[in-house]
């Protein structure tokens, strides 16, 4: 056979909209593709031409900066989280294509992204939790003006906890409270709400805030959130700018706020029980519906911000050496630059496949909310609630995990409540392993995308703004609750059953798939599962040498690395699932089915690649707890040891599968230009 017929394809392109489309499942949805397209050319416009002129070295909310909620307004951002007949543009849940466009916004600027995201976070409460009429109201204010319209689009913000002097310490302490103001016989009562804000995003011009309140009244019963708007009577002070190093392109401050407002503005709405205002939903009861989601989006901003490096370090490695004395075109230092050294390329080969792993992540948990949204309903109302739900839940979740020991799907199964309490499961680990790994892990991936672009990565021009969007990422890893939070909600769920038995299926599956397609090293993740989940397991029966458990849920330093672990192991996964999809639905696209086999080739390289990463991680973790403790029996160090050599095999390929892929990013074609700034 003659030797051009055994070369093996790559990528010519870096990966374009259909390709994405189809690998995060939006392929079908025009509706969200118009509202990406929209999301982009603001970013790379409106957006890139604020950080390109310098808006990012002021504190001040300039009219460059507010100009952008017009862009999103123009462009459908801004309606993309309001339901249909309020002026929404998207149909049903909106997980995904939120996802996406703050995927797009923060492709230029974190802040950017962050000022839009906001909008949304503070709108979250009324959507998910708030009576119809809380629904209308606010998301028609918050409808962009149609033409003909005379009136103000209103922007809105959100206050949690954040108590003085710290920030984001705590989700059930709260510092706000409210009380009743005035209460007349047969009139609906006034409440008075203060709170001392710090930190709060786009508190500088927005024109509602959903606040989290304590009572702080023996009539209202709990704690609720609240609906304050900046002309309610009272004191409504934006505070002291925060005087950010970060995220310039979004204003934050520390309001002082004491307002009475209508009772009818408890989110959810109240009851009146023996003389008391009694909320229908707690504070928390709605921060775990809405926080729940929300932190996928800033998970989503980080894998944008590595991606978005991946373009601008190939090209500055191929014209590093262009215009110097003795290097002539056509040479192979002209054409190839620093990547002639596999050096380079090598560590761009582990930011990029760290940035398809985090944004493969970030659109499953994304599209698994929205699979949640459609039958929540409808399962809630036959489980119950409180704990009685507790209760109803378990006969669904032990035919979940028979299912899946049995090789099946639940989320096929006829019975919603199965669906749901395995949605749940899984939605309550991938949620927090996104925030944690995509912006912790990633930052650190940011890092070396920034070195790759040598002195050229800290100046203001750098191309890509690769510096501003590093910078941005150490305040990314704190926003919805640092990354002790995300650790500590990984560590409490990754213990569920049903969890646990999606895992056992996971390992099979990549088994199977490492028989068809060697090459993508899908057995080393298979066996790095399969040691975290022995590990786990031997954590929560082994005790330390003074008799403490290893694996109770205070016991940080055991649970809190393993979470760690898994949160990677979940990230290569869900890369593993995209190139696996985009297999099989890539043939009948006419655009991607020609080039299909060298789209799958380099994707599969980068997944072995980022495997053995988070693979040799789990495997440093999971030896530090075995031995770290001198807890483990012979019998249980022996255990350890053929599983752990069996990772170690496993990994046979991955760095020739690393080579490949630093090799198609000296050949990979790319455009002569970025498409920003202007």
């Amino acid at each position: 056979m003659p030797e051009a017929e055994n070369v093996r394809p790559t990528m010519k392109l870096l990966p374009g909209d259909e390709i994405r489309q189809i690998m995060w499942r939006f392929e079908d949805r025009y509706d969200i593709q118009m509202a990406v397209a929209g999301a982009r050319q603001v970013a790379r416009s409106v957006v890139a031409k604020l950080v390109a002129d310098g808006e990012r070295a002021t504190h001040d909310w300039t009219p460059g900066k507010n100009a952008m909620f017009e862009a999103f307004d123009a462009a459908g951002v801004t309606a993309a989280a309001l339901d249909m007949d309020c002026g929404g543009i998207i149909d049903g849940p909106k997980n995904l294509a939120l996802s996406l466009l703050s995927y797009e916004v923060a492709w230029v600027d974190g802040g950017a992204a962050t000022t839009s995201f906001v909008n949304d976070l503070a709108m979250g409460p009324i959507a998910e939790k708030g009576t119809p009429e809380q629904k209308k109201r606010y998301m028609s204010l918050c409808a962009p003006a149609q033409p003909g319209e005379d009136r103000k689009t209103w922007r809105g913000s959100f206050a949690l906890t954040e108590p003085l002097p710290y920030v984001g310490v705590d989700t059930g302490i709260l510092s706000a409270r409210v009380s009743v103001a005035e209460w007349k016989d047969g009139e609906e009562p006034v409440l008075r709400v203060e709170k001392r804000g710090r930190f709060i995003t786009n508190i500088e011009v927005c024109d509602y805030i959903t606040i989290a309140a304590d009572t702080g009244d023996e009539r209202i019963k709990s704690s609720c959130m609240v609906i304050v708007e900046a002309g309610d009577p009272g004191k409504f002070d934006r505070g002291a700018k925060t005087r950010k190093l970060v995220h310039q392109l979004s204003n934050t401050g520390d309001p002082v706020i004491d307002v009475r407002v209508p009772a009818s503005r408890i989110v959810g709405g109240y009851k009146i029980v023996d003389g008391k205002i009694v909320p229908n939903l707690t504070h928390s009861e709605i921060i775990a519906q809405v926080f729940s989601k929300t932190r996928v989006g800033v998970g989503v901003m980080g894998a944008a911000k590595l991606m978005s490096a991946v373009e601008p370090v190939i090209r500055y490695q191929r014209t590093r050496f262009r215009g110097a004395a003795g290097v002539n075109e056509g040479s192979p230092r002209h054409a190839l630059g620093l990547q002639m050294k596999e050096d380079c390329t090598q560590r761009l080969a582990d930011v990029w496949a760290t940035a398809e792993a985090a944004s493969s992540l970030g659109f499953e948990i994304s599209r698994r909310f929205d699979e949640l949204e459609k039958i929540q309903d409808e399962a809630k109302a036959k489980l119950g609630t409180g704990r009685a739900m507790l209760k109803a839940m378990k006969a669904p979740a032990a035919k979940a995990v028979e299912i899946l020991d049995a090789g099946g799907d639940p989320g096929e199964d006829e019975d919603v409540t199965v669906r749901y309490v395995w949605l749940s499961a899984l939605c309550n680990v991938l949620c927090p392993a996104c925030k944690l790994w995509n912006t912790g892990h990633g930052a650190d991936k940011l890092r070396q995308a920034v070195s790759l672009m040598g002195g050229y990565g800290i100046t203001e021009d750098c191309p890509g703004f690769l510096f501003y969007k590093w910078t941005d990422a150490q305040l990314d890893a704190t926003y919805e609750g640092p990354e002790a939070v995300q650790r500590r909600q990984i560590s409490e769920t990754m213990g569920s059953p049903v969890f646990l038995a999606q895992i056992r299926k996971w390992i099979k599956c990549l088994e199977k798939r490492q028989e068809r397609f060697p090459e993508a090293c899908s057995g080393a993740l298979a066996a790095a599962f399969e040691l975290w989940l022995w590990t786990r397991d031997f954590a929560s029966r082994a005790k330390d040498p003074s008799g403490k458990p290893l694996g109770s849920s205070q016991r940080h330093g055991t649970v809190f690395p393993l979470s760690d672990a898994i949160a990677g192991l979940l990230a290569a996964r869900s890369f593993m699932c995209d190139i696996c999809h985009l297999a099989k639905a890539g043939a009948d696209n006419p655009a991607v089915g020609p080039e299909l086999d060298g789209y799958v080739n380099t994707f599969n390289d980068l997944a072995a690649t980022i495997t053995a990463d988070v693979a040799g991680e789990a495997g440093r973790i999971c030896a530090e707890i075995v031995h770290g403790y001198n807890a483990a029996t012979a019998e249980d160090a022996a255990a350890f040891a053929t599983l752990r050599a069996k990772l170690d095999a496993s990994l046979a390929g991955t760095r020739l599968a690393k080579d490949r892929a630093a090799k198609t990013l000296s050949t990979i074609m790319i455009p002569e230009a970025l498409d920003y700034p202007l």
